[in-house]
């Protein structure tokens, strides 16, 4: 049903204005963010997989394996630099960086996908995607700091760790495969950093577990469009996230959307609607 992406990608633009909320403090690093966001998301789930749990034989093939160890990899590198970015920059600032990602979830689709391959859609993902990325573009973004370099390798990582899940999707529950993913990235990043997940006042701990309810929900979402509808159709779909990132930013951190970024708005409205009709999706 069409309204779960349209709802996933209200989450996505929630889940970036909350993350900044957090991130912005002196007392949260973005090291000690990472292993605390995800036991978050990993605590979230513990209940769901009572319900949930689904892992098919052929998901413990070497092929398999190694598919998600890649998938492993690339999240725990794309959050990290991610993170990284919007600690000391704005939201707004890094947005025509992070845009990028769907274009080259598309692009990578369209290559090992040729399902993925529908002549509607495509056009329409496309301007979408070139609709956000061009309502950003100014002079001084031209030239990268560090933290627009750190969300250009995230949106790139991030694209090719949402291409290579769709090969093995169907040997999990979206839930469990979300879980098995974020487990690891914790399991990482608690190795690696040392952080210790206590150490935040216990405000701060509810306020990232509330987080993590946002992001499960979102990849939850994103996970079964990509399933019944498809890489490049959920694309189109979750391209309305930026356009609830702007809406959020103008209202939590006073960030004030330009008339470029509204008329990109409108646009991607416009061809998510175009979208709907054409493929037919239920609500």
């Amino acid at each position: 049903m069409v309204w779960q992406p349209i709802l996933g990608a209200a989450a996505e633009g929630i889940g970036i204005v909350s993350e900044k909320q957090i991130l912005k403090r002196k007392d949260v690093s973005y090291k000690n963010y990472t292993v605390l966001g995800f036991l978050a998301i990993v605590i979230v789930m513990i209940p769901l997989l009572f319900f949930y749990w689904k892992v098919s034989p052929q998901a413990y093939e070497l092929k398999n394996i190694l598919i998600l160890v890649l998938v492993v990899i690339l999240s725990l590198i794309a959050n990290l630099l991610y993170f990284f970015s919007i600690k000391w920059e704005k939201v707004t600032a890094l947005e025509p960086i992070r845009l990028l990602q769907p274009l080259l979830v598309i692009i990578l689709a369209l290559f090992l996908f040729p399902s993925e391959r529908n002549l509607v859609i495509i056009p329409l993902a496309i301007i979408a995607s070139l609709a956000l990325i061009g309502s950003h573009i100014k002079k001084h973004h031209l030239s990268f700091n560090k933290y627009a370099l750190a969300t250009l390798f995230s949106s790139l990582f991030f694209a090719i760790e949402l291409v290579a899940s769709k090969y093995i999707l169907e040997y999990y529950s979206s839930i469990t495969f979300y879980f098995i993913r974020c487990f690891f990235i914790f399991l990482a990043g608690f190795l690696i950093f040392r952080t210790n997940p206590l150490k935040p006042k216990t405000k701060i701990k509810l306020y990232i577990l509330a987080i993590g309810i946002i992001w499960v929900f979102y990849r939850i979402v994103l996970y079964y469009g990509y399933m019944h509808y498809g890489i490049v159709l959920t694309t189109l779909l979750f391209a309305l996230a930026p356009v609830f990132t702007y809406f959020f930013s103008y209202i939590f951190l006073k960030e004030k959307p330009c008339i470029r970024n509204i008329i990109a708005a409108i646009v991607i409205v416009i061809c998510v609607i175009i979208g709907i009709i054409k493929t037919g999706i239920d609500f």
